[in-house]
């Protein structure tokens, strides 16, 4: 699943990157630590055909929804079921969105019981785009954007670290995901494998477990507490 991630562009600096208007009307900060049910920016196609940049919440609530309380539960819709699923197969054909991220975050359970988290990232610094999907919920007279993001399974060194992954979208799929679909099922193919050598598995600190704290420490890289044994054996 990915249950947690980074996005911390600036909403003119995503507009400029996905060729986008900009409607989020300074809804966009930085968060290093995304969670469920968070405020967050997406990409989608207006009536009109033109991109834009809006604010939804993480948590996709179908339009029949009674209430909010189950947001929490939907924020991730399978590939392998995304199409037929009541809750999530309309969106799916009529209202994907990209959902840009500077990484997610995993944990692994290392031996002895502790779990380490991972912050799966692009080497070179770029930004990833994770497939959406969305859909408004209305309560009264109030209209919630919400989506969610769909994943896949996991490939290559990322199966190390969980056993799904978000579907990736390269820029070149950006178009295609957007707009109307002959085959939509051909859109949910993983990225390639050369593609998804170019992110990186980085061990980072414990402290992201915490929703309360967010920064960029949040994403620095750690030693492995089996690298930390090692370095002080080598001081004897």
């Amino acid at each position: 699943m990915c249950g947690r991630y980074a996005t911390t562009r600036s909403a003119g600096d995503l507009s400029a990157l996905f060729e986008s208007y900009d409607e989020t009307g300074g809804g966009v900060g930085p968060d290093w630590n995304v969670a469920p049910t968070d405020p967050v920016p997406l990409v989608r196609l207006a009536p009109e055909g033109h991109r834009l940049l809006s604010v939804g919440r993480w948590g996709l609530l179908p339009h029949w929804a009674r209430t909010a309380s189950g947001a929490a539960r939907m924020i991730n819709a399978r590939v392998e079921t995304v199409a037929t699923s009541r809750a999530y197969a309309s969106s799916f054909a009529r209202r994907r969105c990209l959902v840009p991220a500077d990484g997610w975050y995993e944990w692994v359970r290392e031996p002895g019981g502790r779990r380490q988290p991972y912050f799966m990232t692009p080497r070179d610094g770029s930004v990833l785009s994770f497939a959406g999907i969305w859909s408004v919920w209305a309560a009264g007279d109030a209209a919630l954007l919400t989506f969610s993001v769909l994943t896949t399974a996991a490939v290559g060194e990322l199966a190390e670290v969980h056993d799904r992954m978000p579907l990736l979208l390269p820029r070149e799929r950006w178009a295609d995901w957007l707009g109307p679909a002959e085959d939509p099922a051909a859109l949910l193919a993983p990225p390639p494998a050369e593609w998804l050598a170019g992110l990186e598995i980085r061990p980072v600190a414990p402290a992201v477990g915490d929703v309360r704290n967010d920064g960029p420490e949040l994403t620095a890289r750690v030693p492995l507490a089996r690298e930390e044994a090692a370095a002080d054996m080598t001081l004897f």
